[in-house]
C-alpha cells in the first residue's frame, strides 16, 4: 500500500494506492488482482479485496468500487452495494464513516480526494476519456454537494502510465487540442520517434488546478514501467496477453 503524504497528513482520513503485491492470484493476475471484471478466479479476487479491506481497517463489504465505463458519472452513496451489482460510474463520493470508496486501474489515473474538515471523500477513475469528459470536476461538484469546500479538498494522483511510454495517435491528440489548444504542451515526440506521447497525470493535475484545487499531488509512479508493483493494460497488450489484472485505490472517513 502506497500513501500520499498530502492525504496521510489529514486527520480522520485513511487511504491507500494498492500495488499488485500481497494477494493470492496467480499467472498474469499475480498477485493482488482486485478486478471482478477480469478473467481471474472470483474466489481469488474476493480474497484480494478482503485483504485490501483489512489493510484499510474495514470489513470486506465496506470496500466498494463501481462498474467503470470511462464516463464522467459519479455515484454518491452512504451505503455499500453488493460487489456483483455495482452502479455504472467512474467515481464515488461519500461522507459515511467507515465506508471505503475505491476505483480500479491498470494505466488510467486513480485520483483520491478528501476534505477532512467536512469529512467528505471521493475516488475517481480518470482514463483519458473520463478526464477529457470531466470526471474529476464532476467528483468535486458532488463532494461540494455533500458539504465539502473546494479550497479544502486535497487530491492525490496515483500510479498511472507515464508520458515516457504512453504513445498515442494523431486523432487522440486532436481530441485534446479541440478542447483547448494549450493542451499541446501535454504531448511530445521522443527523439527518434514518430508518434506523440501523452502526459495523462499532468493533464489530470492541470484539470484539478484549473477548477481551483490548491492541494494536488502526483505520486509520479508509472504502471507500465514498474511491472513488479503494478498491472498495466498497455504492457499486457504489448505482450499479446489475453487479459490483465487491476490494482485498487481507496479512501475513507474514519
Amino acid at each position: 500500500m502506497i500513501e500520499a503524504d498530502l492525504l496521510k497528513a489529514l486527520p480522520g482520513i485513511r487511504h491507500g494506492f494498492f500495488t499488485r503485491e500481497g494477494g493470492v492470484s496467480s499467472g498474469i493476475y499475480a498477485s493482488r488482482n482486485c478486478g471482478l471484471g477480469s478473467g481471474d478466479a472470483r474466489t481469488a479476487v474476493l480474497e484480494n479485496r478482503a485483504r485490501t479491506a483489512a489493510d484499510l481497517g474495514v470489513e470486506p463489504e465496506r470496500l466498494i468500487t463501481p462498474r467503470q465505463a470511462h464516463t464522467p458519472t459519479v455515484a454518491v452513496t452512504r451505503e455499500p452495494w453488493p460487489a456483483d451489482k455495482p452502479p455504472e460510474a467512474d467515481a464515488i463520493v461519500t461522507r459515511e464513516p467507515g465506508l471505503a470508496v475505491g476505483v480500479l486501474a491498470a494505466d488510467c489515473a486513480p485520483v483520491l480526494f478528501a476534505d477532512a474538515e467536512a469529512s467528505v471523500v471521493g475516488a475517481a477513475h480518470a482514463g483519458w476519456r473520463g478526464a477529457l469528459g470531466g470526471v474529476l470536476e464532476a467528483t468535486i461538484r458532488e463532494m461540494e454537494a455533500l458539504g465539502a469546500r473546494r479550497e479544502h479538498i486535497h487530491a492525490a494522483i496515483g500510479p498511472t502510465i507515464s508520458a515516457e511510454v504512453y504513445e498515442v495517435g494523431e486523432d487522440f491528440k486532436a481530441s485534446f487540442l479541440t478542447q483547448a489548444p494549450d493542451n499541446e504542451a501535454l504531448f511530445h515526440i521522443p527523439s527518434g520517434g514518430a508518434r506523440p506521447h501523452f502526459d495523462l497525470p499532468a493533464y489530470a493535475r492541470a484539470r484539478l488546478k484549473a477548477v481551483g484545487l490548491r492541494h494536488v499531488t502526483d505520486l509520479a509512479l508509472c504502471t507500465f514501467q514498474n511491472e513488479s508493483l503494478f498491472f498495466s493494460y498497455r504492457r499486457a497488450q504489448a505482450r499479446q496477453q489475453p487479459d490483465y489484472g487491476r490494482q485498487i485505490s481507496a479512501i475513507l472517513v474514519l
